[in-house]
């Protein structure tokens, strides 16, 4: 009796042959699946087309993706979870309309990745040199969106950015929250290295480990983290510092990972683009104003928000260009354009301000790492 258990046992015991089985059966299943999805999310969009709505909701983007990580029950991982729907949304989005997205390149930039992140793979990229290009390829209407970095939890305002909105107004439709992961890359061993060339955002963010790690390389400032990885990989001696993704893309080598001084390093991106967004109960709006250049007047003018009830999520002054003396301030505080708390606050600002803009309302996004 004992050997028929012994036998039954094995006989119930999963093979890798079954297991493989199994997998084949669950991927026809799953493949069935999605392509349902895609047909539902195809009658919606041309119910949007049909009413004159966007195709593109990043509020709703945002929730069906909360909902999916919700359901989630494991062993896959938040990321991995994310990953996949941000995708599945992206190409479903597609079959109706291809978007397209600028952002400051070359290919694997930062700016290249919170895109990504935001609008997944089934779009039109359009990487360019520099953020004001981001901004006059959305204002001509080459593209539907773009990507402009706006802060740095290390290093602050990125000064291009804000420059940019006071020259060009353009509307905040959303935003991206990375985890920036800098790494340093290169065709050399890392003691042949002489110089480090990236972002000066990015090198500022690393000087601490570079002083100590590489003290007699020269950091030599470019324009992008992707353009830095192109340069090290056609310059002997020469490093970058950019993400893993732009190694892999340029064929560098890894040299050292995580060499950020803070391992908290987190940048804000701005998506930019007409596109209003509806109310979701966790959202931000910006405004960029400017009030006399006296004493007690900005003072006045915060004092508005407190009245209020707006809480402060983000401010910035930012010198008036061409001007003596003078200041523009952006803030952004929590809250719809449409609450009534929010319309109350922008109206008293606006009798106080000699130049109110209101940028954006965007629903808020978690932190996320690059992919």
């Amino acid at each position: 009796m004992a050997k028929k258990t012994t036998a039954s046992k094995s006989k119930s015991r999963p093979t890798l042959a079954s297991l493989r089985a199994e997998i084949d059966r669950v991927d026809r299943d799953l493949v069935k699946l999605m392509n349902q999805r895609a047909e539902v999310a195809l009658k919606i969009g041309q119910i949007k087309l049909a009413e004159g709505q966007s195709i593109y909701a990043p509020s709703r983007e945002e929730e069906v993706i909360g909902h999916a990580l919700a359901s989630s029950k494991g062993p896959l991982t938040e990321f991995c979870v994310r990953a996949i729907y941000r995708e599945l949304i992206s190409g479903s989005r597609a079959l109706e309309k291809i978007l397209k997205v600028s952002y400051l390149g070359p290919s694997y930039s930062y700016s290249h990745l919170a895109a990504i992140e935001r609008f997944g793979q089934s779009v039109e990229f359009v990487p360019v040199g520099s953020i004001s290009a981001v901004f006059e390829e959305v204002n001509r209407g080459h593209t539907d969106f773009g990507l402009v970095p706006l802060e740095n939890s290390t290093d602050g305002r990125i000064a291009d950015t804000l420059d940019m909105f006071t020259r060009l107004p353009q509307k905040i439709c959303g935003e991206v929250q990375l985890r920036i992961h800098h790494n340093l890359l290169g065709k050399c061993p890392r003691g042949d290295v002489s110089q480090v060339y990236s972002r000066p955002q990015a090198i500022s963010q690393c000087r601490n480990w570079l002083s100590k790690h590489l003290p007699n390389a020269r950091p030599i400032e470019v324009a992008s983290t992707a353009a830095a990885a192109q340069l090290a990989a056609e310059k002997p001696g020469a490093a970058a510092i950019a993400s893993r993704e732009a190694g892999v893309h340029y064929g560098l080598e890894l040299l050292a990972e995580n060499i950020e001084d803070n391992q908290s390093n987190l940048t804000r991106f701005a998506v930019i683009g007409d596109l209003p967004a509806d109310r979701t109960g966790h959202d931000k709006t910006a405004l960029m104003f400017q009030v006399d250049h006296k004493p007690g007047a900005l003072a006045d003018a915060m004092m508005i928000f407190k009245k209020n009830k707006l809480n402060l999520t983000w401010i910035e002054s930012f010198p008036i260009a061409g001007a003596k003396e003078g200041y523009l301030f952006f803030v952004e505080f929590s809250g719809h354009g449409k609450d009534a708390r929010v319309i109350r606050g922008i109206q008293a600002l606006q009798r106080k301000a000699l130049r109110l803009e209101v940028l954006g309302t965007y629903p808020t996004s978690p932190p996320v790492n690059a992919t």
